[in-house]
């Protein structure tokens, strides 16, 4: 039986597994998932597959773990957490640079040599951050969110945890894509390749993104995530609200739009630039 399996087995049939096996599969698949082994998710060509079992098994570590003290490297005063919800320590042979000044990375976390992390900031369980990646401060890489190579998240940018329902696609960032301060990328949002979020963009499953270039309306659908589309440069933007109290109160509703594509020559930071440039009147 491999690890899904028993995995799956203890997550739907807990009174067939003890409470000691349990905690041995969740420690197998915390030890998988850091070295980057396993993935809450994973490509599947030009789409990205759940793998169930994974969060499956997350769940199944809190379930098994009681609480108890957790000292953090740096800090006197004593915090408190589920026992199998350790923070993570790294060794120079990680090639991880994470610079002093309170961040955290939960045990269960692939981060890749290369990767950067600025205080503060939080990287999550069942989170992958790939190589040479800049984790910015006050950023947060939620649960099982999964991030590319060279990827540069910028200041208090959010990528949402998706830990349940357990079939949802977490939020996924490919590789070469720049998020911009003050972001949030939630739940049922990829962000494709190359892709340039500018400061203050939010998205999310529910969101309408539009096209101006393309003259076209993207959105999630049924068992399909909001995509944005590689080498697209998004802004926040707004769009008026229908009715007459609306209209009498100039009310409008946030709304992100892409107002320019990256060619391979255009340097990300380049490219929104000169997008906000070209949108002003």
């Amino acid at each position: 039986m491999t690890l899904a399996d028993e995995i799956h087995r203890a997550y739907t049939d807990p009174d067939a597994v003890g409470a000691a096996v349990q905690r041995e599969l969740f420690f197998a698949l915390r030890d998988a998932l850091e070295r980057g082994e396993v993935r809450a998710a994973e490509p599947d060509g030009e789409e990205w597959r759940v793998n169930t079992f994974v969060k499956e098994g997350i769940l199944l570590g809190f379930r098994c773990g009681v609480l108890a003290a957790a000292g953090e490297a740096g800090f006197d005063a004593a915090f408190y957490d589920r026992d199998t919800m350790a923070a993570r320590r790294f060794a120079i042979e990680d090639s991880v640079r994470l610079v002093p000044g309170g961040s955290a990375v939960r045990r269960g976390a692939h981060v890749a040599p290369g990767v950067t992390v600025m205080p503060p900031a939080y990287i999550n369980l069942g989170a992958y951050v790939g190589r040479d990646t800049m984790i910015d401060s006050h950023a947060l890489v939620g649960s099982c969110a999964q991030v590319g190579a060279r990827v540069h998240l910028s200041a208090a940018a959010q990528l949402g945890g998706v830990l349940e329902p357990i079939g949802l696609l977490p939020v996924v960032v490919e590789d070469d894509v720049l998020v911009g301060g003050n972001c949030g990328i939630y739940e049922g949002v990829i962000v494709r390749r190359g892709a340039v979020i500018g400061t203050g963009t939010l998205l999310n499953a529910s969101t309408a993104l539009f096209d101006v270039v393309n003259q076209r309306e993207l959105r999630a659908g049924p068992g399909r995530p909001l995509e944005v589309p590689a080498g697209a440069v998004v802004v926040p933007g707004a769009r008026r609200l229908a009715g007459d109290f609306a209209e009498s109160h100039g009310l409008c509703l946030q709304t992100p739009i892409i107002i320019k594509y990256r060619d391979a020559r255009t340097d990300a930071r380049a490219a929104l630039e000169q997008a906000l440039r070209e949108a002003r009147p």
